[in-house]
This record gives structure tokens, C-alpha cells and sequence, in this order.
């Protein structure tokens, strides 16, 4: 796989919020998003057509939280599907799914008596992810996750589900790539790499995405929201490494000090247990009087 001389690319990646919409956000491309999720859904339920919907959602009271979905769509069956990119690691991801979740079905249950059934429809929220969850399950690049009864892991209710990529977990060579899931998986990971559709990509979605993704055929706007979301993908990142960074040095300095004070202590015991006056135990430690007075 190789770039051209383009420090773009030959083709748009699809990491970045402005790719991920340019490929599954816009009415003219929605063969593209129909494919994903029929690739993902693999069988379990068949995508025929999407209608796109807005994408903001006030609560019921005034000071609720608004909550913005990166896309959201529904199925002509009435399936609802909430569709996130997540380029940087986030404290609490599941519990923003579920949260995310909760709020359209809070916002679906119908008004005044229809909603006396409580009838729902089918809610999934499916994530693409550029980290790692943290599990214990190194590797694992998919989840699909539904409400089980924990003794005989069956499902308990079918009309709520999510479905989690790990792009970073997927390292299948393309010799092994077999399903349509493997090769969306291929292609979320490595699009922006190739200079030309591979060959095991034999679908007429992944033609239609390769001629529409192609650098040189965005108009002079596109391409410049294109490389503008790059710049800001990128100073994101450093931003995130740099925090770490900070973070990983502070607390090295903060694991010594205390390694160091807790030395401090038992050497203050040993003398204060060889009968050394306080004054002589505070200057051979650097412990304060009061400090050595509370030891036993």
C-alpha cells in the first residue's frame, strides 16, 4: 500500500468527522451507509432503504442536556440507528451509548394514551472507534452487545443493541479477510493507505466509494474541508498525546516523592527506635517534628 505524492492521499479516509460524513452522511451517498450496515448487521436484519433525520435532540425540560448524534437514521421496518465515529479515547464511552440510547427512546415512547403499551421500536446505536476499549479481551475489534439473561445467554429483549469497531484491534492480512464485515473493517482502517481498490473488494458498494472518494474529484471545497478536518484530526491527537504525556511524567514524579517519603518514615522508626532525639530524626530525614511525633 502506497500514498501518492499527495501528502493527502489518493483517497479520502474515512477517519475524521467530515469523511465519515462525506461518505455515510449525504443523500447521494447512502448506498454507501445501506452497505456498512448491512455488512455489519450480517443477516441479522436487512437494511432495504434509510431515511436521514436530524441529528440534534433537545430534552423534554429546558435545562435538560441537548444531545448531537454524528448521524441518525431510521429504516423503512421503523429500526432506529444511531451511527457515531469516536476518533480519541473518552472516560465513560459505554455510558454515553447508553445515555444516547435512552434519550431517543425516551423521545420515541408515543404521547398521551398510545403510549399507555409502551410499544418501542428497535434501537441500535453503532460506534466506529479509533481505541482501544480497555477491556480484558486484548484483540477483540468487535462487539455486539444486547440486553442477555446471564445464566443461559439468551437474549431477553431484541429491539435494543449496540455495535462497537475497534479499527486499532483489526490486523487481519487480506488473505484472511473472508466476510463482508472483515472487508468494512479493511476499509475503515486503510482507506486513506491505498492508491487502488483491492481486488478481494468486489462489491459494487466498494466501486461507488473508491470513484467518490477519490482526492482529486472533491470539488475546491470539499477539499478544503477535507484537509482542515485532517489539521484538526491531527492537532487533537497531539493534543491527547501531550496530555497523556504530562499526566504519565507528573504522576512518575508523584510515585517517587511518596516512594521516597515512605523510606523516609521506616528510617525514622529505625532511629526513633535507637533513642535519637526528634530534632536529630527531622534533619537526618526531612521529615517535620510533627510528622515524626505522630510515628509508633
Amino acid at each position: 500500500m502506497k500514498k501518492t505524492k499527495s501528502n493527502l492521499g489518493k483517497y479520502v479516509g474515512f477517519s475524521g468527522d467530515w469523511s465519515f460524513k462525506f461518505y455515510f452522511g449525504r443523500e447521494e451517498n447512502k448506498p454507501i451507509l445501506i452497505g456498512f450496515l448491512n455488512g455489519l448487521f450480517e443477516g441479522e436484519k436487512v437494511i432495504q432503504d434509510l431515511h436521514y433525520r436530524p441529528v440534534e435532540q433537545d430534552g423534554d425540560l429546558e435545562n435538560e442536556r441537548k444531545v448531537i448524534f454524528d448521524l441518525y437514521c431510521t429504516g423503512i421496518d421503523g429500526e432506529h440507528l444511531i451511527i457515531e465515529m469516536q476518533q480519541l479515547y473518552q472516560d465513560f464511552f459505554k455510558d454515553r451509548t447508553v445515555f444516547y440510547t435512552s434519550r431517543l427512546i425516551n423521545k420515541l415512547i408515543p404521547k398521551g394514551y398510545k403510549g399507555n403499551t409502551y410499544e418501542l421500536p428497535e434501537v441500535y446505536f453503532i460506534g466506529i472507534l479509533e481505541f482501544e476499549l480497555g477491556e480484558t479481551e486484548p484483540g477483540k475489534y468487535f462487539y455486539d452487545v444486547a440486553l442477555c439473561d446471564k445464566q443461559s445467554n439468551r437474549v431477553f429483549y431484541e429491539k435494543l443493541g449496540y455495535k462497537l469497531l475497534v479499527l486499532p484491534n483489526f490486523n487481519k492480512n487480506e488473505a484472511d479477510i473472508k466476510t463482508d464485515m472483515d472487508m468494512w473493517l479493511y476499509l475503515l482502517k486503510n482507506m486513506s493507505k491505498l492508491d487502488k481498490i483491492p481486488d478481494f473488494l468486489d462489491k459494487r458498494v466498494f466501486g461507488l466509494i473508491f470513484d467518490i472518494g477519490e482526492v482529486a474529484k472533491l470539488t475546491p471545497e470539499d477539499k478544503m474541508a477535507y484537509e482542515a478536518s485532517l489539521k484538526y484530526k491531527r492537532d487533537a491527537e497531539n493534543t491527547y498525546s501531550t496530555a497523556q504525556r504530562i499526566g504519565h511524567d507528573r504522576g512518575l514524579k508523584e510515585g517517587i516523592a511518596q516512594g521516597e517519603h515512605k523510606k523516609a518514615i521506616e528510617t525514622a522508626l529505625n532511629l526513633k527506635e535507637m533513642g535519637l532525639s526528634t530534632q536529630q530524626i527531622a534533619k537526618a530525614t526531612g521529615l517535620t517534628i510533627d510528622e515524626i511525633d505522630k510515628l509508633k
